[in-house]
């Protein structure tokens, strides 16, 4: 299993959203990094999902429910999209200064390149976010 990060910003979807949808498509993305990410998406990866913009943390947890497919609002058809489905809310969000601030998490990819929407997380990078949310 693989683990991934996606940003959204609150006020266009929320965790609160994928919650009460039971399951969405996660499309619109058109960096080529990002696109290669949910490429690479696995159904069972889990996924750490961030508030971009607006509260700046890691809040919930969710999964990969489907794998890439053609996206849809890409009138190209270079880009995919996957679906993702909840898991949980994390106990207590993870603010970015806090992500800043912790040595284990300072390689994370996320923090060197914050403009990507979708990005690989290391297993020790999801672990030490966990133990950040008192989940660990």
């Amino acid at each position: 299993m693989a683990y991934w990060l996606v940003k959204s910003e609150p006020t266009t979807y929320a965790y609160a959203d994928l919650e009460r949808d039971g399951r969405t498509v996660w499309d619109g993305v058109r960096n080529n990094a990002a696109a290669l990410h949910l490429k690479a998406m696995k159904t069972g990866d889990e996924v750490l999902y961030y508030h971009s913009q607006e509260g700046k943390a890691v809040v919930g947890v969710a999964k990969v429910a489907k794998e890439a497919f053609p996206d849809a609002s890409d009138p190209s058809g270079r880009f995919v999209a996957v679906e993702l489905a909840p898991v949980r809310p994390l106990k207590r969000p993870v603010i970015l200064a806090e992500m800043k601030a912790e040595p284990k998490l300072a390689a994370m990819e996320m923090i060197r390149q914050s403009r990507l929407s979708v990005s690989p997380v290391r297993p020790e990078e999801w672990r030490t976010i966990l133990k950040l949310a008192g989940e660990a």
